[in-house]
């Protein structure tokens, strides 16, 4: 009987130390998906637990009910398609964790507490993808919006406007506060020419 108990307590330990570290090395993240002319899925940037960018896609697909495939490389897992557009020579899906692009693929990218994913399609030029955008609420119902290259550093963007839900539009410029007035119930973002559009903020 002593020894049916220990083995039983052995196979318990087993089965912590195999769930521990998979449960340990997931994150709780925030992911947004933008396609060609619109967000996909996430706009307020949706709250999941990932492991990776890579994981994060796979989550905004369960939650969103949204297509994606994936491409296996000499690099590894490439994504090819989300939604209804895949890539071509010029353009195709990439991510941002944290404004940033980085070197590396989707499934080696360790997400930490805290990360902002953004997966997104992109048209890339000489100089690499298109600028990214990103809305902070600041004090006073006020608003500002940075704009990001593939490094993370600030980018010079264009003809910023500023949507208040889906009718107020006005313009502005990077760094410059927002403040819209009294808008309950509707979500803030903006665009600028030739950029991925911005998360929405309340």
């Amino acid at each position: 009987m002593l020894l049916h108990l220990k083995a039983v307590r052995l196979v318990l330990v087993l089965v912590v130390l195999l769930v521990v570290p998979a449960t340990a090395l997931a994150a709780t993240v925030k992911v947004r998906v933008e396609g060609k002319s619109q967000t996909l899925f996430g706009p307020t940037e949706i709250t999941v637990t990932a492991s990776n960018a890579l994981d994060a896609l796979e989550q905004a697909s369960i939650l969103g009910e949204l297509y994606y495939h994936v491409t296996q490389s000499s690099f590894g897992p490439f994504v090819d398609q989300v939604g209804r557009y895949g890539g071509s020579g010029s353009s195709g899906w990439v991510f941002k964790v944290n404004d940033l692009s980085p070197p590396v693929g989707a499934d080696k990218v360790t997400l930490q507490d805290g990360d902002r994913v953004l997966w997104y399609f992109a048209d890339f030029g000489p100089t690499g993808g298109p600028p990214t955008l990103t809305v902070k609420a600041g004090a006073k119902g006020c608003y500002t919006a940075g704009a990001f290259d593939d490094n993370a550093k600030a980018a010079t963007v264009t003809g910023l406007t500023w949507h208040v839900g889906s009718k107020k539009t006005a313009p502005g410029s990077i760094g410059t506060a927002y403040c819209p007035g009294k808008h309950t119930g509707l979500l803030v973002r903006a665009t600028a020419t030739g950029a991925v559009r911005s998360n929405a903020v309340k």
